[in-house]
């Protein structure tokens, strides 16, 4: 998940004094396979996992030790919302990027565009490509060629609190609109808020565009999209939400604020991903993991959608230890490692023989996000798919303190993308 788009607005220049902490990367420049075929050599591994899903993928990759004695991997937890910066600025300036990076969907394409990315076409690295879900392999193209292996899916949905509704005596909301009706009950009754709506984070705007049968962008026939019609409903929505308080936003730290009043009870709802499952159990609220609640995010007045998610493993193009990088790729896109994700964190993997195993099978988690997956809608996997949320979010802010108006904001974030997307009309 994907966990939201903020590392595309960190500085060059924060990433350039995060380097100093940890720099590394390259690998070894003797590393690789010797004369025996044996591998060797370090292989630096950038982890953009949560704080709750961190010590799993640690644990996981050096786990590639046991098969590979002679290679050591270097494990980098970066935070995420530094990660996409830290990246270029690393690749960009030849010095200090990794050589394997977890990479969230909508990078790959950007990052493959700009040359840091080493094709995966005839490598060890993609093993078993036919096992992969089909809508999963998209994020992993760009220009005819893989540059990614396909790690983790996911999607968004709606996180309820049973007890909570139950109390109110509310069933879980099917669109927005039934939402806001039974915010008052919810809080006549509980005291909690409705909803958390994530108003610091454009990805979550999503599912309010795709709710009124909109997008961003037709990236087939070069149009932009979001200021049409349903883009301004998409706006009105979240502006309606927050101010007849159904709802309550944040315009900074959405992640931890959002599971925060969802742990503590003083939201109902919330609109999350199989990553803050773990996270959300750890809470007060779900002592009884069985109160937690998930359902398809709400609909709008004419669809209902969300967007496709996840994470890929790409490999530097700059890496001194490419072969050692392909196999570490293979190693934790394989099977074996994304049944050990799943059963330790819930997240869903990205191979279809994984999902026959029992103990996929019946996670219950798996037996709702694997269908929201299927029917997720896909973003446009172009180089500049991740630059086309910060404008979402200049506006998002402006609507929801008001200094814009639904029209005004879904005109100038069409008025951005025809800058940055020159062809498109």
């Amino acid at each position: 998940m994907r966990r939201g788009i903020r590392g595309a607005t960190a500085t060059a220049l924060v990433a350039g004094l995060a380097l100093a902490a940890t720099a590394c990367g390259g690998g070894d420049s003797d590393g690789g396979a010797n004369s025996g075929g044996e591998l060797s050599g370090t292989v630096t591994f950038w982890d953009t996992s949560n704080d709750a899903e961190k010590a799993t993928y640690r644990k996981l990759a050096e786990g590639f030790q046991k098969e590979h004695p002679k290679v050591h991997v270097k494990y980098v937890n970066v935070p995420f919302g530094d990660a996409n910066a830290k990246f270029k600025n690393a690749a960009g300036g030849n010095s200090g990027a990794p050589d394997v990076m977890r990479t969230e969907v909508a990078w790959v394409a950007d990052f493959a565009n700009l040359g840091y990315l080493a094709p995966l076409d005839g490598t060890p690295a993609l093993d078993k490509t036919d096992d992969y879900l089909p809508q999963a392999v998209g994020s992993t193209k760009f220009k005819g060629k893989t540059y990614a292996a396909p790690q983790v899916i996911d999607t968004l949905a709606l996180f309820y609190n049973k007890k909570l509704l139950k109390d109110a005596g509310v069933e879980v909301p099917r669109n927005f609109a039934e939402l806001a009706t039974a915010a008052k009950k919810i809080k006549a009754k509980t005291g909690a808020t409705a909803l958390y709506l994530r108003g610091d984070d454009p990805y979550w705007f999503l599912p309010y565009l795709y709710g009124e049968g909109g997008d961003m962008v037709d990236a087939r026939d070069k149009v932009v999209e979001i200021d049409d019609g349903a883009g301004v409903k998409a706006f009105k929505t979240i502006k309606s939400l927050v101010d007849s308080k159904a709802a309550v936003t944040d315009a900074t730290d959405g992640q931890e604020n959002q599971l925060r009043a969802l742990k503590d009870g003083t939201v109902a709802m919330a609109v999350d991903g199989p990553w803050d499952i773990e996270g959300a159990r750890a809470g007060k609220s779900f002592k009884d993991k069985k109160n937690l609640g998930v359902a398809p995010v709400p609909g709008g007045s004419t669809a209902q959608g969300s967007p496709q998610g996840g994470w890929n493993l790409s490999v530097y193009a700059g890496s001194k230890n490419l072969q050692a990088s392909y196999a570490f790729v293979k190693y934790m896109s394989s099977a074996e490692v994304q049944q050990q994700t799943n059963e330790k964190l819930s997240l869903l993997p990205t191979r279809k023989s994984v999902y026959e195993v029992p103990a996929v099978k019946n996670n219950e988690m798996v037996k709702f996000f694997k269908p929201a997956v299927d029917g997720a809608v896909q973003r446009p996997w172009i180089a500049e798919g991740n630059s086309l949320f910060e404008p979402i979010k200049v506006q998002m802010n402006k609507v929801l303190t008001g200094s814009a108006t639904p029209e005004q904001a879904a005109k100038a974030t069409g008025d951005a993308y025809r800058k940055l997307l020159k062809d498109y009309k």
